[in-house]
């Protein structure tokens, strides 16, 4: 297939925005936003929670994508490096709002996550 000629059934917009909601990728994006390349270990490390299969189809998605650039040295053991892309760093310039939104909120949005279960827990033992 021509890289030109989408298929009619693809939704590349949708396929997109549904990768880069991905808590795992927006987590990866973010670390590799931080500086210079980094290595898979150090990247696992960087990211809490994240098994080490699911770092990997996280990285290979956001390569293919075209957002993370993968540098092999031919080194033994070989030394993998990822950083980010043009295209990536474009990603998390256009993202970073939305992580300054998120940190200024976090508080208020958890206040009133725990406000609505408690009023819920009230309204049930009510009944």
């Amino acid at each position: 297939m021509h890289p030109d000629h989408l298929p009619e059934d693809c939704r590349p917009i949708s396929n997109l925005l549904s990768r880069i909601g991905d808590k795992w990728t927006i987590l990866v994006l973010r670390v590799l936003a931080e500086g210079e390349p980094i290595r898979f270990k150090e990247l696992h490390r960087a990211i809490g929670g994240i098994s080490q299969r699911m770092l990997t189809v996280t990285l290979r998605n956001l390569e293919r994508d075209g957002l993370v650039i993968r540098t092999v040295y031919p080194t033994i053991p070989p030394r993998v490096e990822y950083a980010l892309s043009e295209r990536g760093v474009g990603l998390q310039q256009a993202m970073l709002p939305l992580f300054m939104w998120t940190k200024e909120n976090a508080k208020d949005i958890y206040r009133s996550q725990i406000a609505f279960d408690l009023a819920k827990q009230d309204a049930v033992t009510r009944r």
